[in-house]
């Protein structure tokens, strides 16, 4: 049964891990040099990959004892903190680059696969991938936590293609990144004390 409140947390986390992250920028880039449709067509079936793969992990993940993954969910909670703070200092110049590289004379099946290719490679192994997965060791709701992570995941893709410029005038990325790793120690602080109380 699918768990209105566990999609809410989950979207909400995952949207703002992934605002300051590298695949904003790369959605950003592409959006501003083709139709912004085709472009959220091949982000939308990366992001669903990535969600399927970190959904599948994390309900493996709950077949061991439940203290051991607590204490495996508070440390790449922690982990995720680290990296998200790290994430909003990195440079927009690399995203850029990549993108750039992409031949402007392309239909839609060419910048949906280059849209699917750049998200699918800078999202393997990144913040909201573990975060996803550890969500659903956390939960034992798969299919709500990929509900939740693939909405926040294609909010963030959408914002980004459609008016990321816009949105980092508003709010600094730096606040972004702060706001997401506090968030990141909390829960990891939460599944530490869960996996001590027993």
């Amino acid at each position: 049964m699918l768990s209105a409140s566990v999609i809410a947390i989950v979207f909400g986390l995952v949207f703002v891990a992934e605002l300051p992250d590298k695949t904003a920028v790369a959605g950003l880039v592409l959006g501003t040099r083709f139709p912004w449709l085709w472009v959220f067509a091949g982000m939308a079936a990366a992001f669903l990959t990535h969600v399927v793969i970190a959904v599948a992990a994390g309900s493996l993940l709950t077949l061991l004892p439940r203290r051991p993954v607590e204490f495996v969910v508070a440390a790449l909670f922690l982990l995720g903190a680290v990296l998200v703070w790290r994430e909003g200092q990195d440079t927009e110049e690399e995203e850029e680059e990549q993108v750039a590289e992409a031949p402007d004379a392309a239909g839609f099946w060419r910048v949906a696969a280059l849209g699917y290719g750049v998200i699918f490679v800078a999202e393997w192994g990144d913040l909201t991938q573990i975060l996803t997965a550890n969500l659903a060791a956390k939960y034992h709701d798969p299919i709500s936590v990929a509900i939740g992570a693939t909405l926040g995941l294609w909010a963030v893709g959408l914002l980004a293609i459609l008016g990321g410029k816009s949105l980092l005038a508003v709010l600094p990325l730096k606040w972004i990144t702060r706001v997401a790793a506090i968030v990141m120690v909390a829960l990891a602080g939460y599944s530490l004390i869960t996996a001590i109380n027993g």
